[in-house]
Parts: C-alpha cells; structure tokens; sequence
C-alpha cells in the first residue's frame, strides 16, 4: 500500500498540491485525470520521489516498489540493440552470467581440483546456478521479445541499435523494461501517446491483467473506460477519489457537484438570514441576546467552499462548405515503393481500388509505419505513386499533419495565425476557438517562436479548421489534445456536412465520428463499414475475422470484410408473398409480446429476414432508451431536483430502469447481431 499525507506544493506562487492525503490500494488500476496544468504530472513525479514537495510524505508499506514512465524519454539513446536495451530490465539477473564466466575461469585456473579452493568455488558456481535457475534466466531474451512485439516493433528490427530509432520508438522501449520489471505500483504518464491503435489494444489488455497496482494519467477516453477502476480527480489542488471508470466519473461527478452545490446554497443563504437579523435588531435591547447569539453561531459555522465551477461549453463549427459531386476521389489500383540507401520498401503493392463518395468518413488505421500518412498524401496529390487518381466534381482539399506546426511564421502571434486565413471571423470567434484548443487570455499574443510543438501543433490545426472545403484529409488531429479539447473537435466532425479521411489512434474519437473504417496492412488497405467499435467487432467476432490467407492463417492481403449475402430463389408468386407477409407479421407480434414481457426468443431455426427484423427492432429500442436516459441524466443534473424528495426519488427510479433495460437490450442486440453478421 502507498500513502500520501498532506502534500503541499507550490511553484512560483501557483498551489499545485494543497493538502493532498490520499491511498493507493495493491490491485487497482486508477485513471489520474484533470485539466491541463493542473499537477498530473508533478504528483507522479511527487509519488515516485523524483520531485521534493513543500510539506508531507509519501510512505510506502510492505515492501512496495514504485516504476515511472515519463511523458518524454530525457536519456540519450546507447549502441545497444533494441533487445539488449530492453533486457537491461533485468540487470541484476544477468549480472549471474558475468559472475558464471568469472567462477569457470578461476575453477579453470586451479589444477587440484581436490583442494578446498576448487571446491569452494565450485560452491559459489552451484550457488550462481540455482539463482539463475530461480530466476528463470533463460526466459529472459523471449519475455523481452514478446513485450516488445507487442508494442509493435518488427522482429526483424529487434536487433537494430536504439539510436537508429525515433522518440517514439525509444519511448516504446522505456514502457517494455518498466512492464518487465513488474513494479508493484506502476505509474504511467500518457503511455498511450507514441503508440498505435495496435499496440494500445495490446497495452490495455496487458495492464488489465497486470497483478500489481497502475495509476494512469490519460487523454485517452477509450482506453480509461475500458482500463481503470478508479478515477482520482486533480483540481485546484486536490484530489477527489470515485469509483468506476471515466464515464461513471462524469456521472458521478454530476451528481456530487449538484449536492455540493445545493449543500453550499442552503449555507449561503442560511448565512444571509442569519446577517439581515443581526444587522437589524443588534441595537434593539430586546433581541440583542438573540443577535448576538447568532453572531457566535456565524463565528463557529465552518463555511463550505463554493463547488468548482463547470467548464463553459464551448462549441466550433466547421464553415458550411460548397458541396461537391457525389463522387469526391477514386484511386485505381495502386502501388508505392520508397528507396532508401538500405534498398527498395514496397508500402503499397497493388492496393486498392479506393472510392470516397459524399458524405463519407473514414477512419484511416494501422500499424506505425504501415503506411498511413503516405496513404492520407496520395489522397491528397502530394505524393507520387503508381497509379490513377481522379477526384470528383467541385472537391476542394483541407489537410493537416503535424509537420504543418514546423511552417507557421515564428514571428506572428498566435492570433495573427488565425487571422492569416480567417475569412469574416471575427476577433472573438478566433479566441474562443484557440481557447478550444488550450490557449487562454493573453495567451493568444504569444508568439510562434516561443511556442512548444504540441502547442505549434494546436495552432497549425486550429487554423486547418478555419478554412472551408468540402473535403477534409486530417493526420492525427488529437494529438496534444486534452479531452474536453477532443469533445469540441467531435462535436464539429459530427455537425461537418462534407467528407473526411482522419488518421488517429484515438479510439474514442473513431466511434463518434467516423462510418468507415480502411485499415492499411501488409501493402493493402481493408474497408470496413460502421466506426471502430464495429470494426473491431468485425475483427473479433464477425465475417471479417474469417478471411484469411490459408498459408499463413493471417488475414488475406487486400480483402475487404466479405458482404452478408442472402441466396435467392427466382420470383416468388403471390401466393408465396402472401404467406411470407403472414409469417412476418405473426412473428413481429411474437417479437414484440417477447421484448414487452422480457421474454426470450429462441433464435435457433429463425429465418434471416426475421433475424433481421429483430435486430432493426432492438437497435430502434435502444435508440429510445438511449434518448430517454439522455434525458434523465439531464434532469438529475438539475440541482433543484435534489430539494424535492418525491420528484427526485421517482426519477432515480426512472433512470436506474432505464439503465437495467439498456443493458438487457445491448445483450440481446449482441446476440441477435452475431448471427445477422
């Protein structure tokens, strides 16, 4: 168990930490969350004791060990391979094989091999030995691979020195030996920044089964969700602990603020009576025991501290673009080869064909390196290939990629970016979209020079935003993004009127914004239809998961998720689309009695076009449900709900039935899909 009593720490006046006292228990996985600047980061630093605090203690029990992973890796990287980097990991395992080579040679040196000075070193060797047996010494370099593969490298590039690699891959390196190292509490900061959407599934699902206890600090809503049990909320200096994961923090959080704020109303409001009657009757002799009464009470009261105040919603729409033909861009079949010094690499080898019509938004996905971003280029014409390329009628191109941060004027502000391309904003509607993307008050009278390249990025891509054009091509947008950031950028994809292709690893984004999804793989790109959950369902469980490449029994190159097809007979006479009809409507009224009473069809022998029927059925169900639950949420986040016992007692009622039939209602739909699929 880890204990943090009383911390205290301020930089430059600013209190970062104010008091906070706070329990981290052997198991959990916790999802350290809080707006930009509010101390994330310093309070991992704190609990890891690699930043000293102004007052209080951090004190671990029961031998625990304590892991770190920073958002940047500061050491410079070494000659050593990938592997032999990761292995260091175990150190002191594998200082055994140095001390085994020293015992064989001094064993080698003496000839009496009766004497005790053989004898004594044959001991030590025995000794060496079973430590090594212990420690399962031999597992070492596959552990090391297996950690590493699942992180995405290559197992061919195992091998290569560390320094031919890029930050983010160092980073990946850093993650692999901390994961190696088992520490029982294990603190990441934003692990999931440098990583792919393949190598977060695998992420997530190692730290899911990992024994000891992880504390996350995340931008990630998909991965906290689907991650923590525990979410530690870091605000204005300290640290409010619930249960649950990231979504049932924000209701929860709902609810608590609105009872702290009914709580401090009432307090208010009892502190203003009691202030009007000692105002005017504390010269009266008659009531002046009783004034004075009051004023001991107001004395003694301990005053609640006012609620921390909601966010303002801050919105952004995308400029109302000219709309193009319904065909946007069309690639024939197509190919794309790099030359590099170490030879020829083939990123597209008969890809295709890829066709966008109006309307469509793409989820463009793979692993790091697979071809992505050259794959958002081609779409855009800046990147020669082989192949045809055509675009629509009236098509006009946005793109932004994070090298965009590096062409931005160094001598302008960040307002006068936006002003650059603005075309009829005005100065209030550029600085409410830059405080969309982090940048407050004066903030926006910086200059480009002094900026980070995550804040570069932020602007580079507030700028994209500003310009219309019916045909968006994004590389990852999110990025350096907090989460109320990303829901602002959501709410605009969903309201843009035109196309999009974006490339992004972040999972929560996907499902809200896009219907199709082009995973790039193996020189190949595969189409799935619906948003990252639905293709990772495909993936898991439907036909997609089925087509493979015998050979390998990996996923066949270029194949996209086969069709549902239903066989035909030919034409049917009016007598047998008499009967059909029946039969569709007696099993509609069988299928509604059963969803009514909670009853359970049984979908053995059901024919396809019932099956789809009762999968069309629950998705409308829980289309309603889901509005109807919007709705109470809205009404229980109403604080003068909780003054009104009755009212507040019937929609709890309300509300936790609607959750229990939701949930009823998703597992039948899962059911019913798996066999519709």
């Amino acid at each position: 168990m880890l204990s943090l009593h009383s911390l205290s720490l301020a930089f430059g006046g600013q209190q970062v930490l104010d008091g906070v006292t706070w329990t981290i228990k052997p198991g959990q996985r916790i999802g350290l969350i809080g707006p930009n600047g509010a101390g994330k980061s310093t309070l991992l630093r704190v609990i890891a004791e690699r930043q000293p605090v102004d007052a209080g203690q951090v004190q671990a029990e029961g031998g625990v060990t304590v892991g770190y992973l920073e958002q940047d890796v500061q050491e410079d990287p070494s000659d050593r391979s990938v592997v032999e980097e990761t292995m260091r990991a175990f150190a002191d395992t594998l200082a055994l094989l140095d001390e085994e080579q020293t015992l064989v040679q001094e064993l080698e040196a003496i000839d009496d091999h009766a004497s005790d000075a053989y004898l004594s070193v044959l001991n030590r060797l025995e000794r060496v030995h079973s430590q090594m047996a212990a420690a399962e010494i031999d597992r070492i370099r596959p552990r090391s691979e297996a950690i590493l593969t699942g992180l995405g490298f290559d197992p061919d590039d195992l091998d290569r020195p560390l320094h031919t690699f890029s930050g983010g891959w160092r980073m990946r390196v850093a993650l692999a030996k901390l994961l190696l190292q088992e520490p029982s509490v294990l603190l990441l900061d934003e692990p999931t920044n440098h990583l792919d959407i393949d190598s977060i599934d695998w992420l997530e699902e190692y730290l899911r089964r990992y024994q000891g206890t992880v504390v996350i600090v995340s931008h990630d809503r998909y991965f906290l969700d689907r991650m923590v049990t525990t979410t530690a909320e870091l605000m204005r200096g300290h640290l409010t602990e619930y249960a649950g994961n990231y979504s049932h923090y924000l209701e929860a959080r709902k609810e608590r603020r609105a009872l702290q704020r009914a709580a401090y109303d009432n307090q208010q409001r009892e502190i203003a009576e009691m202030e009007r009657f000692v105002e005017r009757f504390r010269a009266k002799a008659t009531k002046a025991k009783q004034a004075q009464s009051r004023i001991k009470m107001l004395e003694k009261m301990e005053r609640l501290p006012p609620p921390p105040e909601e966010q303002a919603a801050i919105s952004f729409r995308f400029p109302e673009p000219e709309r193009s033909g319904r065909s946007v861009l069309a690639l024939s079949p197509f190919s794309k080869t790099y030359v590099t010094p170490e030879g020829a690499i083939d990123v597209f080898d008969g890809a295709g064909p890829l066709t966008l019509e109006r309307g469509d938004k793409v989820a463009l996905i793979g692993k790091n390196g697979a071809g992505k971003s050259t794959l958002a280029r081609i779409l855009r014409g800046s990147e020669p290939f082989d192949g045809g390329r055509e675009v629509g009628y009236k098509v006009t191109f946005t793109y932004f990629a994070q090298h965009q941060a590096d062409e931005l004027n160094p001598a302008l502000t960040i307002l006068d970016c936006l002003r650059e391309v603005a075309r009829g904003h005005t100065e209030t509607e550029l600085r409410t979209l830059l405080g969309t993307f982090l940048f407050q008050g004066d903030d926006v009278f910086k200059p480009v020079s002094v900026l980070s390249g995550g804040e570069r990025s932020r602007v580079a891509l507030a700028r994209t935003l500003l310009v219309p054009a019916n045909f968006l091509i994004l590389d990852e947008p999110t990025n350096h993004l907090d989460i109320q950031s990303v829901n602002v950028l959501i709410e605009a994809m969903k309201q843009y009127s035109g196309t999009f292709v974006v490339v992004s690893h972040d999972r929560h984004f996907l499902d809200q914004v896009v219907n199709k999804v082009w995973r790039v793989e193996e020189g190949g790109v595969r189409e799935f239809l619906g948003n990252y959950a639905e293709y990772h369902w495909q993936i898991e469980h439907g036909t997609a998961s089925r087509v493979a490449d015998p050979a390998t029994n990996r996923p066949a190159k270029h194949e996209a998720a086969a069709p549902s097809v239903r066989p035909s007979s030919g034409p049917k006479t009016k007598e047998q689309k008499r009967r059909e009809a029946e039969e569709r409507r007696r099993f509609k009224k069988a299928m509604d009695a059963a969803l009514k009473n909670g009853t359970t069809l049984n979908l053995d022998g059901l024919a396809p076009d019932h099956l789809q029927m009762l999968h069309d059925k629950l998705e409308a169900q829980i289309l309603e449900h889901e509005e109807t639950k919007e709705t109470l949420e809205a009404t229980l986040a109403d604080p003068d709900l909780y003054n009104q016992q009755d009212r507040f007692t019937k929609t709890m009622k309300q509300y936790d039935a609607c959750k229990e039939a939701l949930a009823d209602l998703y597992t039948r739909w899962e059911q019913v899909a798996e066999r519709v699929g």
